[in-house]
């Protein structure tokens, strides 16, 4: 039953895409009114401060530095944002990479390549109704948890940490995983499930609002993976190389920001894309990723992080064929990024 569920999920997704794919008649990729710069669309999976380079480098004017501007979208999910790259509602995707593979895998042939890696370890965070000052894995057996969609990141990663603390995801608790990406929280608030996954600043606006508690931290937990990535369609890279180079060079700003300024600097920076939370908390979000090494000090997508999510998927059954290396990643703009 699992198996067949899991395979009319993937058919879905690929035929959302094939659908799409035939409406489509070229790229977003626009000039604005001025002349000088390029509007492209980048839809992101979820508008969290995990992804404070990219803030940095919108609030920073890095784009516009680089004769971009950029259209942000928030596509709450995976899959929502790589059916809008495929269709061309959207120029640059940034989401996990498992999308990619699942494209590729359904056999098309302008399928989405990963050009620049941005975080490297999860980002989201293990939430419980009670607080436990000294929460252990063991803690969740028998337990019930809001997890994520089968097939995803966060909901692989969960199940891979939970392996790797020798519990079955399948027979030691129940993992709920039909919960909308952007719903989870207030299910959770509303009196579903002993703990939730939760991304950042949601993780820690049910700790204030008294709701949750913080218990643990899936990037640490996990190590070091290539949670999120950005990523365009062959054709548009083919197209547009130079917009791909401009975009990889103001993440590259970004991510030097973040790795070289305190967490109260960054915080007051992004604070525009978090009108909802103050300057101190978002501090506090800022220092908690940077503790935990979030960020990485560039954007190139090694062969050894692709293959340790290559190992995920499988430990996953979710990935049967090959997706070369070779096929779906790009490490040319990342190379390509002036120094200084």
């Amino acid at each position: 039953m699992k198996k067949n569920l899991k395979t009319f999920m993937r058919f879905t997704v690929i035929l959302l895409v094939l659908v799409t794919l035939a409406g489509c008649l070229g790229c977003t990729t626009k000039d604005n009114e001025s002349g000088s710069l390029k509007t492209i669309t980048l839809n992101e999976v979820a508008h969290s401060i995990f992804y404070a380079p990219q803030y940095v480098a919108i609030e920073s004017g890095y784009f516009e530095e680089e004769g971009l501007s950029i259209n942000l979208v928030t596509g709450f999910g995976a899959d929502k944002v790589m059916t809008s790259l495929v269709s061309g509602d959207a120029d640059i995707g940034f989401m996990g990479s498992e999308s990619s593979i699942y494209v590729y895998e359904g056999g098309s042939k302008d399928y989405a390549v990963n050009f620049a890696q941005l975080t490297q370890r999860a980002g989201n965070f293990l939430v419980s109704r009670e607080e436990m000052k000294d929460f252990s894995w063991d803690d969740i057996r028998y337990c019930t948890i809001i997890g994520g969609r089968q097939g995803g990141m966060p909901q692989m990663l969960l199940e891979y940490i939970l392996k790797k603390n020798g519990i079955n995801p399948e027979k030691d608790l129940t993992i709920i995983k039909n919960v909308d990406f952007g719903s989870t929280a207030a299910a959770f608030a509303s009196g579903l499930a002993d703990f939730t996954v939760e991304f950042e600043p949601t993780a820690t606006t049910l700790e204030q609002e008294g709701k949750g508690y913080v218990v643990a931290s899936l990037g640490v937990e996990s190590g070091y993976v290539p949670y999120t990535a950005y990523c365009a369609k062959v054709s548009y890279i083919e197209k547009h190389p130079e917009i791909i180079q401009a975009f990889t060079n103001a993440i590259q700003k970004g991510l030097d920001y973040v790795n070289s300024h305190s967490s109260e600097e960054i915080a007051r920076i992004i604070s525009p894309q978090f009108p909802e939370n103050d300057i101190e908390t978002i501090t506090t979000i800022v220092e908690r990723y940077k503790s935990q090494d979030t960020w990485k000090e560039d954007t190139v997508f090694t062969e050894e992080a692709y293959k340790l999510l290559k190992d995920i998927l499988k430990s996953s059954g979710e990935l049967t064929g090959d997706a070369p290396y070779e096929k779906l990643v790009n490490t040319t703009f990342s190379k390509n990024v002036p120094n200084g």
